[in-house]
């Protein structure tokens, strides 16, 4: 995804630049620039992501409720530039529910684990319980490959000189990168968990829960006789993964229903 290479987009077309909300959502894009350039792809660092987008919606949603900006953006030289904004903002609805849809399958193949697991009845290997969960994420990382590719191949909507405007394409750009990261985080190309199949090492620098969880799930995979204890040890691991997609799964509810109130605003503007 493209990054932002400056903090402000420069604009002699309207003067609502030295509104405080205008001024609020430009120093909450750079906040989300900057956390994005340098923030792993934990639980955490993702929940804030999502939680500053929320606020960003939030602050956006309250300026276009200014008349100043709605006269702006009803404009008829805007109109066409308008009209890819609203394409955009569907774009990201679409994306958002693609993504709560992985978020909801990759929680659905963890608990299908876990219940399994609970089932083995004596020290035997995982190997058919591991198995039949890789066969369901090679499916759902087909689906985030997809996904994320779409992302990567979207064209920037298009310039222009109005503030207002220019401040909605960012906004659009930051989010899709957002989502690119919130896919990766399920599963990512090239994976340290590939490379785990040859070194069979659990710990290495750069992975994230899920794919700490899955190499481990790839070492016990290979492995016979596996005690009580360690399956006890998997199941606690998994359940762990479970409660962290659960709490994105959240965020991700509130910030689709900020997604849609900044839609309606923009519709409202777009059709009167």
């Amino acid at each position: 995804m493209a990054s932002r290479n400056t903090c402000h987009v420069r604009s002699n077309s309207f003067p609502s630049r030295s509104h405080p909300l205008s001024s609020s959502v430009e120093e909450q894009l750079c906040r989300l620039s900057s956390s994005q350039a340098t923030t792993s792809s934990s639980t955490s660092s993702l929940c804030n992501t999502l939680s500053g987008l929320k606020d960003l919606h939030g602050s956006i949603d309250s300026l276009l409720q200014l008349q100043q900006t709605r006269q702006a953006l009803s404009r008829e030289e805007n109109s066409k530039c308008v009209e890819k904004v609203l394409d955009g903002s569907l774009r990201v609805l679409d994306v958002c529910g693609t993504t709560r849809d992985v978020f909801s399958q990759m929680k659905q193949c963890l608990r299908e684990l876990q219940s399994s697991l609970r089932r083995r009845r004596a020290e035997s290997s995982l190997e058919n319980e591991i198995s039949a969960y890789m066969i369901s994420k090679k499916k759902l990382t087909k689906m985030i490959s997809t996904c994320v590719g779409n992302l990567k191949s979207m064209k920037k909507n298009c310039t222009s000189e109005n503030s207002e405007i220019s401040m909605l394409i960012e906004v659009e750009e930051i989010t899709m990168a957002a989502f690119q990261s919130l896919l990766s985080f399920i599963s990512r190309p090239k994976s340290i968990v590939s490379k785990m199949f040859q070194s069979k090492r659990v710990s290495c620098e750069g992975a994230n829960e899920v794919e700490k969880m899955e190499a481990e799930l790839v070492v016990l995979k290979s492995s016979k006789n596996i005690t009580v204890t360690e399956v006890q040890k998997v199941l606690k691991g998994l359940e762990a993964i479970e409660s962290n997609i659960q709490e994105l799964e959240e965020e991700l509810e509130y910030y689709f229903r900020g997604l849609m109130k900044t839609r309606v605003s923009l519709l409202n503007i777009f059709n009167h």
